[in-house]
């Protein structure tokens, strides 16, 4: 029996492309560097600040807990909100905890913000949406000297968990504020995460 060669081209994209949707889109837990999703409940109610420092009022908005390697981190110490914030982690969970993944992307942070981009372009055909959905760049705010030693320790590839709160942050005397992201789907200004961490670890 003699198969068209077009025929039999089109038979093996077609399975080639399949595997890609399959890896992309239908991730097993197992096998997996982090395997849980991040923990929130939401706070029902208006709550009191957990802390003033320097004439900011953090105020929590809901408990937060992570298991994440770390894409990235990032130190800043001009900006207005260092006076919180000393250091941004990018932090990814299920596929983008995964080194086959990974392998295949360069991160970068700047200026408050995450970067990703692929390495070798169109040959890599991980699903963005999965990237933004498993990903997040997080501002940490340390609650005593504890955590901020530990945060000043991590670095990329550190798998961490972190305990706390996502925050919203106001100023007594201007109109500065801040405001934590409230969900792991959104993308662009305002979607990264205000973390005042209560508790981390740096597991390996």
């Amino acid at each position: 029996m003699r198969i068209n060669p077009l025929l039999l081209l089109l038979l093996i994209a077609l399975i080639g492309w399949g595997a890609v949707q399959v890896r992309s889109q239908d991730y097993p837990a197992h096998g997996l560097p982090v395997q849980e999703e991040p923990h929130q409940d939401n706070f029902d109610a208006q709550q009191s600040p957990v802390a003033i420092k320097d004439g900011y009022a953090i105020t929590p908005l809901a408990t937060f807990r992570i298991k994440a390697l770390t894409l990235s981190e990032k130190h800043y110490k001009v900006d207005r909100e260092a006076d919180l914030s000393p250091v941004d982690l990018a932090l990814g969970w299920g596929p983008m905890s995964d080194p086959a993944n990974l392998d295949h992307m360069d991160i970068s942070q700047s200026r408050r913000w995450y970067y990703w981009e692929y390495k070798d372009g169109s040959k890599f055909n991980f699903n963005p949406r999965h990237i933004h959905r498993y990903s997040a760049n997080m501002h940490m705010i340390p609650a005593d000297r504890d955590v901020a030693a530990t945060l000043d320790r991590v670095r990329k590839n550190d798998i961490v968990e972190i305990e706390g709160y996502l925050v919203r942050i106001n100023h007594q005397s201007d109109n500065f504020y801040w405001n934590s992201s409230m969900t792991r789907n959104d993308t662009g200004d305002g979607s990264c995460e205000v973390v005042y961490v209560k508790q981390i670890r740096i597991i390996r």
